[in-house]
């Protein structure tokens, strides 16, 4: 799942340096993705995750996503 989740990342922003993500990483101010490459990321989770995230489903950090993705059975 992370490893997953990691090439989701690189595929939506290419020029984030693989060693500065970690699951303390904010989505935004660490690893710089705007509200677009947030959308993009929201849907290759679904895609890549096989699942419909929730519209009250926020993610701040790295760390949101793994929690989210382990609460809704995500492999």
């Amino acid at each position: 799942m992370e490893e997953k989740l990691m090439t989701l990342l690189m595929e939506v922003s290419p020029d984030i340096d693989p060693k500065q993500i970690s699951s303390k990483s904010y989505l935004q101010s660490d690893l710089g993705l705007d509200s677009l490459k947030c959308m993009m990321l929201l849907m290759g989770i679904e895609e890549a995750f096989h699942i419909e995230l929730d519209e009250s489903a926020i993610f701040e950090k790295v760390e949101d996503v793994y929690k989210y993705l382990q609460s809704h059975g995500a492999k």
